[in-house]
């Protein structure tokens, strides 16, 4: 028998965010993957906010899985069939390993890469899905994110950003520190009312209630929320 790849959701950042179902499968599992290199594995951040819930997580096998932040596909593509054969080694064994994601499982998710991979290699997958970013920071921020018949946009700020303005209702860039004097200039002229989370739930968590607040330097887990005014 093969074991089950999980891919687990832990939450954007407060250990108590964290699904009962993220806790069992993670002191239940043999092995644990980690995105990081092997010398950094327990200072990743997802490794940090399962251990906080689950201290047993030291106990087990942990495997780096290392992903390359370039845009060269063919570069990336090579990695993620590297990341994807070390787990299937352990699958083979019969151990069921649990690849702990930032988050969603399912939301620009890390794992989503290796799951193509080892699917067409014939392993059995299964998502855990997490509470995503983009609502624990509406949620830190006392905001709905849709009322009545409002779209929501989830956007990576570094694609198309401009495009996805025009369209109406609320929206949530992701991935914005990279780009934030860009998104910052295309927010200022699209009249909506703008507030960012950085680091959400996190130690170092910082609220910025206004466009003006937020530095050009915010840090990587850095995602805004803008709506049209409020108009009762």
């Amino acid at each position: 028998m093969k074991g089950i790849a999980y891919g687990v959701g832990v939450g954007p950042g407060d250990p108590e965010l964290m699904t009962l179902k993220a806790v069992r499968l993670i002191k239940e599992a043999d092995v644990i993957a980690v995105p990081g290199r092997e010398q950094d594995l327990k200072e990743a951040v997802a490794y940090k906010i399962a251990a906080g819930a689950v201290p047993e997580i030291a106990e087990k096998t942990l495997v780096p899985i290392h992903f390359l932040h370039v845009k060269d596909r063919a570069k990336t593509d090579e990695e993620h069939k590297k990341g994807a054969k070390i787990i299937e080694e352990y699958l083979d064994q019969g151990k069921n390993v649990v690849f702990i994601t930032l988050g969603d499982s399912t939301i620009y998710c890390t794992f989503s890469y290796l799951q193509h991979y080892l699917e067409a290699d014939g392993y059995q997958v299964e998502l855990v899905p997490g509470i995503p970013s983009f609502c624990a920071a509406a949620a830190r921020l006392g905001i709905s994110l849709t009322e009545w018949n409002e779209p929501l946009h989830v956007i990576p700020a570094a694609h198309k950003t401009e495009e996805a303005l025009d369209l109406p209702g609320t929206y949530v860039l992701m991935k914005s520190a990279s780009y934030m004097k860009d998104s910052k200039r295309l927010l200022r002229e699209s009249g909506k009312e703008v507030q960012c989370v950085e680091n959400c739930s996190m130690e170092t968590e910082k609220v910025y209630r206004s466009l003006e607040e937020i530095p050009d330097d915010a840090g990587y887990f850095s995602l805004i929320i803008a709506k049209d005014p409020y108009r009762p």
